[in-house]
């Protein structure tokens, strides 16, 4: 035990980075289990979209989305949407949405908001396009 205490006390900055890398990760844990807003995977993705008539919205800019995006995906600015204005989407708003955008990162954010704003179900495509087209699934132009 003498040790660990010498170790913790000769390596205060690497003790204390490691603290903090614990303690994001389990903070990073119970905050997806708890939130509202899941992160689905590519079959998760296709089951919604074929048997639940699931809407995919594509948040990335406008040039990415014509290089390929996931077939029947609507293009809608995340910008819209964070700042409230719902209207291109609102019609969506009893349907099963899922929010894609290059990796799955920016899409929380623009997924949460749509929840809070009375939206049913919103997931986030894991992985983003990113996942869709490593897993070799159709893309339209």
């Amino acid at each position: 035990m003498e040790e660990f205490v010498e170790f913790l006390t000769a390596n205060f900055v690497l003790s204390g980075l490691w603290i903090v890398l614990f303690v994001a990760l389990i903070y990073s844990f119970i905050a997806g289990a708890l939130s509202k807003v899941k992160e689905i995977n590519n079959h998760q993705t296709t089951e919604l979209m074929n048997k639940h008539d699931g809407v995919v919205l594509d948040i990335r800019g406008q040039a990415d989305f014509r290089k390929g995006h996931i077939l029947g995906a609507k293009n809608v600015a995340s910008d819209k949407i964070l700042k409230g204005d719902l209207a291109e989407v609102e019609k969506y708003k009893s349907k099963p949405i899922i929010v894609v955008c290059n990796m799955g990162i920016s899409a929380k954010p623009v997924a949460n908001r749509l929840h809070k704003a009375g939206f049913e179900q919103v997931s986030v495509l894991k992985g983003g396009m990113g996942s869709w087209t490593s897993a070799s699934l159709p893309v339209s132009k």
